[in-house]
């Protein structure tokens, strides 16, 4: 072999084959994984003093948060990828002098954000976010507590990381030549050939960051796996923390200014007096029984007779409804499942432009039914037959206490495609009733069913009413009526409280500014109610709480937005529901609904009420300023 030859052949041989370009994608994968495992450990043995854990926690802290750094070193990857696609095409692609400084870069965020994450938490207490950068123009407030000492270490230590971690990356990855040809020799493969070869990696890419085949989208709440916050946090990726942080970032407490602080103040008072008198009216047999609740998907008001809606959807509701407590006048909170339930199990107001379920570092400090009744000994669980991780709902709902989840991963593919949210309500009702007939005899529970069959595209294996939307919502009734008259032949039916209520109303014929979206059916059945009633208190979803705990002995006064609505304390009933562009507020003297954007009123009846407005406005102000 002559010198020219062999040049030539060490060049080739330096540019790669595209196999190993293939290579190359997956070395930065895996070592991008293992980057993260480690900032894992490394998260949570620096920050032991904020809470003990052991071998195994660590374990599943790392196996619960493995589809979120699958995320983000996808997000990683579409650079590399896409440097690679067009060096399969552009044999001169220079690629090594792109991914050095990419590799450079990536090592410096990683460094950043995983070790700003892990310093910061022993103070913060949550997950890194956008709020870092507020107090990023205010250096001096955010460093007046610690030591320069403490400073110099952690800022020294990070540094120290970012060679270290160029240099796994360079070196572990490698950096692919000056393209992905074949070598002298070998017969080149044709273009188009080999892009191929990349574009069919692309979906792969887009799963990864996607975190799903079915309806969610990755989302903070998806590795929330413990009832300790600690190791929730710790299993999620700070990166996709903050970024996701970016998307909801809103300067909560400066929106809906509408009052002076001291009339906002003035104002609000009355709206939600601290009861310190809770003398009831008792509906139950019982102090302590066991508690399901069903979550009814958009059973709002237009779909029971009793509550004026369209004759014969729910004949099964209308056949229950003389046997238990009927509360007539009861308004939900919102306009979304991912609110309604915040406010149902969480006795929280709802946001017109917010959505707690999906800001997890505001869950921490609110209370929920479950976290209640567990201090009483309760074991609780949830079944919802779609995909549980959608729009941070498995986050929230591990924060509220519930301990054990049914969902769509849990029955037969063949079943967990019964509709296009997940498993129908037939299906999950008969799993729901095998769960309840389960429970121990002498140990509390507290579960929820929450249906899916009554939501867009209405498709379901029921064909009683020719509307395609009533017909779904017919299915709904028929199987949560089957459910109840299946729990009546349990010996715990006698000890049962089966609470029937909407997460939202639906727009069929109806619009946001009509009351009656919001005016919803709340029915409790079971054994231990004391006797069939009429209840014509008005009444929000988010009062569910109190008003249960109360009837239960059980503390409530950790629930702010929650009102037991059978004290003597109630004295100003009132309700507030809010829609994405406006509220409602509603008493004795009428209803008001006020649209946000143009800031005026467009519902009032029987007659316009400053009054009403006045008030709806210092509840929408004070609930943001809490956020």
């Amino acid at each position: 072999m002559n010198t020219r030859q062999s040049v030539r052949f060490t060049s080739s041989r330096q540019r790669g084959t595209a196999k190993e370009s293939l290579l190359l994608l997956l070395r930065l994968f895996l070592v991008l994984l293992f980057a993260f495992a480690v900032g894992k450990v490394v998260f949570m043995y620096y920050n032991r003093s904020v809470e003990a854990f052991t071998l195994r926690d660590v374990w599943d802290v790392w196996r619960h948060g493995l589809s979120m750094d699958v995320s983000v070193s996808c997000y990683l990857l579409i650079l590399p990828w896409l440097v690679c696609l067009i060096a399969s095409l552009w044999r001169r692609m220079p690629m090594k002098w792109i991914l050095i400084p990419y590799y450079i870069l990536v090592a410096l965020l990683m460094a950043v954000i995983v070790g700003g994450d892990t310093v910061l938490y022993e103070f913060w207490k949550f997950k890194l976010n956008a709020a870092i950068f507020s107090y990023a123009q205010n250096p001096e407030g955010a460093t007046a507590s610690v030591s320069t000492a403490f400073l110099v270490t952690r800022v020294g230590a990070i540094l120290i990381a970012v060679p270290l971690i160029a240099w796994l990356l360079i070196k572990g990855v490698g950096t692919g030549g000056m393209s992905p040809t074949e070598s002298e020799g070998e017969k080149a493969s044709p273009k188009w050939r080999r892009a191929i070869v990349y574009l069919l990696i692309a979906p792969f890419v887009f799963l990864g960051i996607r975190g799903s085949i079915g309806t969610s989208v990755m989302n903070v709440g998806v590795p929330y796996y413990s009832q300790r916050l600690f190791l929730n946090h710790a299993a999620v990726n700070p990166a996709f923390s903050l970024m996701a942080s970016f998307e909801f970032k809103e300067n909560y407490t400066e929106m809906f200014d509408y009052l002076s602080e001291e009339e906002r103040a003035e104002v609000f008072a009355p709206l939600y007096p601290d009861e310190t008198e809770d003398i009831t009216d008792t509906l139950l047999t019982t102090q302590r029984p066991n508690v399901l609740v069903v979550l009814m998907e958009s059973f709002g008001s237009k779909f029971v007779e009793e509550l004026g809606g369209v004759p014969g959807v729910a004949p099964n509701m209308s056949r229950l409804i003389p046997e238990g407590i009927f509360w007539d006048n009861y308004y939900s909170n919102s306009f979304r499942t991912d609110r309604g339930t915040v406010s149902a199990f969480s006795g929280w107001v709802s946001y017109p432009t917010a959505s707690l379920m999906r800001l997890p570092e505001k869950l921490a400090g609110i209370p929920s039914l479950a976290q209640s009744l567990q201090r009483e000994g309760y074991s609780t669980g949830y079944l919802y037959g779609g995909d549980i991780k959608i729009m941070g709902k498995r986050g929230y709902l591990v924060t509220a206490g519930y301990e054990h989840f049914v969902s769509d991963v849990d029955f037969p593919i063949a079943d967990a495609h019964t509709s296009k949210w997940g498993v129908n309500d037939s299906l999950t009702a008969r799993r729901m009733f095998q769960w309840v007939a389960s429970q121990p005899q002498d140990h509390p529970w507290h579960l929820v069913f929450q249906t899916l069959s009554s939501h867009e595209p209405f498709e379901v294996p029921y064909h009683r009413l020719e509307d395609k939307v009533l017909n779904a919502f017919a299915f709904t009734d028929q199987c949560v009526g089957e459910l109840v008259d299946s729990l009546r032949t349990l010996p715990s039916w006698d000890n049962m409280l089966v609470i029937l209520l909407p997460d939202h109303g639906f727009l069929y014929q109806l619009t946001y500014e009509d009351p009656a979206f919001f005016h919803s059916p709340m029915l409790w059945l079971g054994g231990a109610v004391k006797e069939p009633r009429r209840m014509s208190v008005l009444m929000n979803q988010s009062d569910l709480c109190a008003t249960l705990l109360a009837q239960m002995g059980i503390r409530h006064d950790d629930f702010p937005w929650s009102r037991n609505v059978l004290s003597r304390q109630y004295a100003y009933p009132f309700v507030y529901s809010t829609f994405p562009s406006g509220i409602m507020f509603a008493d004795s003297t009428g209803v008001s609904v006020f649209d946000i954007t143009s800031n005026r009123p467009i519902t009032e009846q029987p007659a316009p009420s400053p009054e009403r407005i006045r008030k709806a406005k210092a509840l929408l102000q004070t609930s943001y300023d809490g956020l």
